[in-house]
């Protein structure tokens, strides 16, 4: 407190800013993301940013007052990364939502960061373009998170996750500086690449305000095919065939039983009556076709049913199904979503694995996968009262962590760690790593200010 004015440290920052706001369902909407996680408190206000200097001034200030600050774009993530409780301010990026430039020659879009992913692929289409990151969510998730978790999508499989997407950055450090990392150019190795080191910091070394994206032709054809399978472990081991057989997919997706019946119940579907488990592939290129067969033949001793989609309108609806996994789950309740990653060859036993720990914690476990590069999504649902911090969802996500470590495997392949999944990152990181990465952040925030208590 200040003892002149017995007001906390954020009311300097809240009151200078000319749009802050500290009304109760204000701060209870920015307090939680979509992780099912609930903070024992609210944040003192938010704070809406629309240009660069409210950012850099927002930071100046909060420096001077040693005021924590969540940064939060679209608030869609899922590890309580940009979730925030009592003493801190919300820094909310959603307004700063333009996309500044496309270059169809260079193939690149530079963007702010509340732009939504689908905003920029929208764009990029009508150059005969695209950008290859595209999350599940990708409809309501913004570039900035996508940039601070490193996601990935679908078409990672194929195009690599956020760090191969994005060229260069123009962040505010924590005491109010600007800096520009990477550059305009595909290649360049000068000085240290602090640009990955932003990509995937989980907005705890800067704030992201600006991003130069890699855009990619857009494929001339693309096939699409879905294979049915009695269970989830026959349609593991088809996608692990998949990848022995070098091939290399641009979208390959499983969901198990469970989740079919949850997206059946939702949409009005009959995923789950052609099978027990259900693979998506899509082949892209001059060649797509052809590899399309070369996939068919592969699986078809795993498959009980094989469907090629015969038009665009059929292969949307496909991939709609996947897409429509989480919400179709948060209808029963509240979900928490895993991320554990395993070897690609390991993906039956991951799937036993989970079956085993729905079964030892009683927890109720739905599980989808990102197949081509071993990247899970078990996801536990519990009540809407039910805790996912304690009890039986708590053990049970200790527990997968624990078989993806057995498996050779880790923690999160693309949500981040946050809050919700601190408690297992020694495990992985090890003592010397941890000390490291830890005096990195100090190099960055040294007063510790920008989303303390996240990532590591």
């Amino acid at each position: 407190m200040n003892a002149e004015t017995d007001l906390p440290p954020s009311a300097a920052l809240l009151g200078a800013s000319a749009h802050a706001s500290t009304e109760f369902g204000e701060r209870v909407r920015v307090s939680i993301d979509r992780s099912g996680y609930v903070p024992p408190s609210l944040p003192d206000g938010v704070v809406y940013a629309t240009s660069i200097d409210d950012v850099v001034n927002a930071m100046k200030l909060a420096s001077r007052y040693n005021v924590p600050v969540v940064p939060r774009g679209a608030g869609t993530g899922l590890a309580a990364g940009s979730s925030a409780r009592a003493g801190e301010v919300v820094l909310e990026l959603s307004g700063m939502n333009k996309i500044l430039h496309i270059d169809p020659v260079e193939q690149l879009a530079v963007v702010q960061p509340g732009v939504l992913n689908a905003e920029v692929n929208a764009a990029a289409a009508t150059h005969g373009l695209f950008y290859a990151p595209d999350p599940a969510s990708t409809a309501i998730c913004s570039i900035g998170g996508n940039v601070a978790t490193n996601a990935g999508g679908m078409w990672c499989a194929k195009y690599g996750v956020t760090r191969e997407s994005v060229l260069s950055l123009r962040v505010v450090l924590p005491d109010g500086r600007l800096v520009v990392t990477g550059r305009g150019t595909i290649k360049g190795v000068t000085g240290y690449d602090l640009n990955a080191l932003m990509i995937g910091s989980e907005g705890t070394l800067g704030i992201v305000v600006e991003a130069t994206l890699r855009l990619r032709p857009a494929p001339i054809q693309t096939a699409t095919v879905a294979a049915y399978f009695p269970d989830v472990a026959a349609a593991a081991l088809a996608a692990s065939a998949i990848v022995a057989a070098r091939l290399q997919p641009s979208v390959l997706e499983l969901m198990d039983g469970p989740t079919l019946e949850a997206v059946d119940s939702a949409k009005g579907t009959n995923h789950r009556s052609k099978g027990g488990a259900f693979l998506l592939a899509q082949t892209d290129g001059y060649g797509a076709f052809l590899e399309q067969d070369v996939l068919i033949q592969t699986i078809e001793p795993f498959a009980t049913h094989i469907e090629k989609a015969a038009d665009a309108e059929t292969a949307a609806a496909l991939i709609s199904a996947r897409r429509d996994a989480i919400p179709s789950l948060e209808r029963l309740g509240r979900v928490s979503i895993g991320d554990i990653g395993v070897p690609r060859n390991r993906l039956a036993d991951v799937f036993a694995g989970l079956e085993d720990i729905s079964r030892r914690t009683g927890t109720r476990i739905f599980s989808v996968a990102h197949a081509a590069d071993g990247n899970l999504h078990p996801m536990i649902v519990v009540e809407p009262e039910e805790s996912i911090t304690e009890g039986p969802a708590k053990v049970a996500l200790g527990e997968m962590f624990h078989l993806a470590q057995r498996l050779g495997g880790t923690l999160t392949g693309e949500h981040g760690v946050g809050l919700l999944k601190r408690d297992w990152l020694q495990e992985e990181l090890g003592d010397v790593s941890l000390e490291l990465q830890h005096a990195i952040r100090k190099v960055f925030d040294p007063q510790g200010i920008l989303n303390p208590g996240k990532a590591i």
